[in-house]
């Protein structure tokens, strides 16, 4: 199995982007058949360290995860995550 974390910080903290940001992404999983699971948080403290939302998914194998990376919906997804972010990290890892 393979884990991809990824930790979004936006520019825009309203509700309504914090929900589509949420909303998109739990959207992919039925869009894209190779996730086997998938979670996404939203943080609650807002303190000044903290990431707004969080990605977690996993993937049976590391060519899963880059087919997904390339997969219209998820380079739609991409595309708009571009106009909102501020900064992005992630973590790819075995599990």
């Amino acid at each position: 199995m393979l884990t991809h974390v990824v930790f979004f910080k936006l520019k825009d903290k309203s509700k309504g982007t914090l929900e589509k940001v949420k909303n998109d992404l739990l959207a992919l999983k039925e869009q894209i058949p190779l996730i086997r699971s998938i979670e996404v948080g939203m943080d609650i403290l807002q303190t000044e360290r903290s990431f707004d939302v969080v990605l977690y998914s996993k993937f049976d194998s590391l060519e899963d995860m880059k087919a997904y990376q390339v997969h219209p919906a998820h380079v739609k997804f991409v595309e708009y995550i571009e106009t909102v972010k501020d900064i992005i990290y992630s973590v790819d890892f075995e599990s």
